[in-house]
């Protein structure tokens, strides 16, 4: 097979990136619009101590969750290496395995609940009428466990497969549901907290029905794949290994992440509350760049698993080419929208202009991060997830450097120790990617 994409791949082009991009940003953006309606519907009660259990609730579920991305992030490099090779049978296994080792995941998370439930209400150390209501949400919402982390294998199957208009159906069919229901049973049938955590369970119950069978059908609701393949130990070890070295490079980055906020907490409270607010800011731009990254999962996985250099080329340049250009418009954004967005965000004077005068480090966020996002997607769609988590983790080494250099810059310190977080992920991965190609693509 050449470089020239005999292997049948479609040629890259900018209307291919938007095409994954798009639809998954929009999938990554109704997730924290859900938590908001949440809030908001159970804010309606008017208690503030079931308003702060739904809110807590939602963030433990949210942390504990997002260490199980590795079942869509995996999956997606998995399902978009077979597509490359063309090998159907791969295809349809790797759907299985996915799908059997998110729900054996889930049970163990039911399993384990009451430790787990004891460490969250724990660390929230709320008033003791909130952990009553975090404890009610969370004894309730524990049981979508292996529902919730099937529907991201499921996820990362179809985005594997560059059906990511059906992931984005899927995505905000479950978080629509769930809305819907959320309304219905805290405001109409007065359930309150307990009815907000029952909308999740019934929102990922139905979605995961709903994409077994979209899956089913993308396969012809024919499977005809032998228990032996899908259980063959090389796969399944290939298959460990890849969610295991995602898991620790998304460990390092929350540990990253969570040892900001720690910094911030101990400059005070109106510096945690402007760090909160500006990260909350910054954020949002990350779902964007999520999205190309994703971009980059699929495009360069099939073009590894097709051993096609000039499409995995190609692939890497307009990545890099709509992320820039986003982030450059994004930083554009924060920086000039910013001073009028904290005012909308907090009524908080002193809070305001602490946000405000740490502004432009917030606004450089996308585009000292946009090369580790797009080189993260790269790195998993073409399986290079073990050069991927050292390298996080040779990064993490680095901030804390930076970090303890410039303490004595208090909170610009923190930030720029950050700037420099995200801009050495980008900066390791780029100077290791020439010698991971020449191995992936041997002329």
């Amino acid at each position: 097979m050449g470089h020239h994409g005999q292997a049948g791949l479609r040629p890259v082009t900018h209307r291919s990136v938007l095409a994954i991009a798009a639809p998954m940003t929009l999938a990554h953006l109704t997730t924290p619009l859900l938590g908001l309606v949440a809030t908001t519907v159970v804010g309606r009660l008017g208690d503030a101590a079931a308003l702060g259990g739904v809110a807590l609730g939602a963030v433990v579920f949210d942390f504990l969750f997002w260490g199980f991305g590795f079942l869509r992030m995996g999956t997606v490099g998995l399902v978009a290496q077979a597509l490359g090779r063309r090998d159907g049978i791969e295809q349809k296994a790797v759907l299985a395995r996915a799908v059997l080792l998110a729900v054996a995941c889930g049970l163990v998370l039911v399993l384990l609940q009451k430790p787990i439930g004891y460490l969250a209400l724990k660390m929230a150390g709320a008033s003791p009428a909130v952990d009553t209501a975090l404890a009610t949400y969370y004894g309730v919402r524990i049981w979508a466990a292996p529902m919730s982390l099937a529907n991201y294998a499921l996820l990362g199957w179809l985005t594997g497969l560059g059906r990511t208009g059906h992931a984005l159906v899927l995505q905000a069919g479950i978080n629509g549901l769930n809305i819907v229901l959320c309304a219905l049973l805290v405001l109409w049938f007065d359930e309150g907290v307990a009815g907000a955590a029952e909308a999740a369970v019934w929102a990922e119950g139905v979605g995961m029905l709903a994409g077994l069978l979209l899956c089913a059908r993308l396969i012809g609701f024919r499977f005809e794949v032998p228990r032996s393949v899908v259980l063959e130990r090389a796969r399944m070890m290939e298959m460990m290994a890849l969610n295991r070295d995602i898991l620790i490079r998304s460990a390092a980055l929350l540990g990253g992440l969570a040892f900001f906020a720690a910094q911030g907490a101990r400059m005070g409270d109106t510096t945690l509350a402007a760090n909160a607010l500006l990260n909350t800011m910054s954020m949002l731009t990350v779902y964007f760049l999520d999205g190309f990254a994703t971009a980059a999962e699929q495009l360069c996985g099939a073009a590894a698993g097709a051993r096609d250099r000039t499409t995995f080329s190609a692939a890497l340049r307009l990545v890099f080419l709509w992320g820039y250009g986003f982030a450059l418009a994004a930083a554009g954004l924060l920086f000039g929208s910013g001073p009028w967005v904290l005012q909308l965000m907090s009524t908080n004077a002193e809070v305001v202009a602490e946000a405000i005068a740490y502004l432009p480090f917030a606004a450089l966020v996308p585009l000292a991060g946009v090369a580790a996002y797009a080189y993260d997607g790269i790195y998993v769609g073409a399986m290079w997830s073990r050069d991927m988590r050292n390298l996080m983790l040779a990064s993490l080494a680095v901030y804390l450097l930076a970090w303890f250099v410039l303490r004595p810059f208090g909170n610009a310190g923190l930030w720029m120790a950050l700037l420099v977080f995200l801009m050495a992920r980008g900066g390791f991965q780029a100077l290791r990617l020439p010698a991971l190609v020449r191995r992936t693509f041997p002329a």
